[in-house]
């Protein structure tokens, strides 16, 4: 049976293995996809047939992602509710969090794009487009998207909507602060869905995908007040959540419902299962690398695209596209990309960040 609610978490947020742990499952889904388009082009250099693997939806990773950041959020700023000086401390720590990797990437793309354009394929952005990127203002580009210059940085744009929404709320107690964020991300695709549809930036950021922040912030108030799902419920929530994914039911050719729901209810369900349960200690060795990619993940979902770029560059001088084919080229992609955020990780982002919260952290 399901546990009843205990005494409401006013401490020091916990630090959650599982959360860890599907945060490097949903960074490896968007690395999957990915390679496999690139393995695409690999195949029809060598006059290969290729057929992707769609066993998942594998950019629903980005879904998992913003219910773990919607649940992160509060789970993570259990002590800074009400406080006065909140807003400030929420968004010192996450522009610190997730502004210097993005734009770090974002600078070598565009230093790409000036030393050798025909590997990436894009036509050289405007001073505007480029500005707006850094700054995380969403734009239409010329080939109709609304992405930024370096486009993964189109989930950031709405990262950092999310932020400020919830940054002006944070000021209230938990339950009410949690209230007030999801209704103001509600009234925002409300508004952009009967009103609208807006113009830039309101229409990109009045998505319903924005309600999967509220899924997470959801989890994060249940688990607050000390609920627990026994281990055969969360197995359900687990199988459920990728059995609905599998469907795909908001595929692009075709999908029958929105992306809040046929992606961010099977994630909301899998988020569920891992953090309404209990910690389990230390975790086997497989677990523990797991997660070390999970506090990798971030750097993994923004540098994955240039190892896979690398590799498929490689492969297309060398024999080595021939002796892989375009599945070794996948697999292959992954352990780069893997490989390639851990070392950035461990040897730049980490001490880069630790660097920042020092000189971010009020003086004593």
């Amino acid at each position: 049976m399901i546990a009843p609610p205990g005494k409401p978490d006013q401490g020091p947020a916990e630090r959650l293995l599982l959360v860890q742990m599907l945060r490097a499952m949903a960074a490896s889904m968007v690395v999957v996809h990915h390679a496999q388009h690139d393995a695409e082009a690999v195949a029809a250099h060598l006059g290969l047939a290729f057929t992707r693997g769609d066993l998942l939806p594998w950019l629903s990773g980005v879904d998992i992602f913003f219910v773990i950041s919607g649940f992160v959020m509060v789970h993570a700023s259990a002590n800074l509710f009400g406080r006065v000086g909140a807003r400030r401390v929420f968004l010192t720590r996450r522009l610190i969090r997730i502004v210097p990797l993005y734009w770090i990437a974002t600078t070598i793309y565009l230093a790409v794009a000036l030393i050798a354009p025909r590997v990436l394929n894009s036509d050289a952005p405007s001073l505007w487009q480029i500005i707006a990127s850094y700054l995380f203002i969403p734009f239409m580009r010329a080939d109709g998207f609304v992405q930024p210059v370096y486009s993964l940085g189109w989930t950031l744009n709405f990262e950092m909507l999310f932020y400020f929404v919830f940054a002006a709320a944070i000021a209230l107690p938990r339950r009410w602060a949690v209230a007030a964020a999801s209704a103001g991300l509600a009234l925002l695709v409300a508004g952009n869905r009967y009103l609208g549809p807006w113009p830039l930036p309101l229409g990109f950021w009045g998505d319903t995908i924005v309600l999967e922040f509220a899924l997470g912030m959801g989890l994060a108030l249940l688990r607050a007040q000390g609920l627990r799902l026994p281990g055969l419920l969360r197995l359900a929530l687990i199988a459920a959540g990728f059995f609905l994914l599998h469907l795909d039911l908001s595929a692009a050719d075709g999908g029958v419902v929105p992306q809040f729901l046929g992606y961010g209810i099977p994630a909301a369900f899998i988020v569920a299962a891992a953090v309404l349960g209990r910690e389990t200690g230390r975790p086997p060795v497989f677990e523990r690398f797991l997660v070390a990619l999970g506090d990798a993940s971030y750097a993994l979902y923004l540098l994955h695209p240039f190892a896979i770029r690398a590799l498929g560059q490689l492969e297309a001088r060398t024999p080595l596209g021939a002796l892989l084919g375009p599945w070794g080229f996948v697999a292959l992609a992954y352990l780069a990309a893997v490989a390639l955020a851990l070392a950035a990780h461990r040897w730049g982002e980490r001490p880069l960040l630790d660097r920042l919260r020092r000189l971010g952290s009020p003086a004593r």
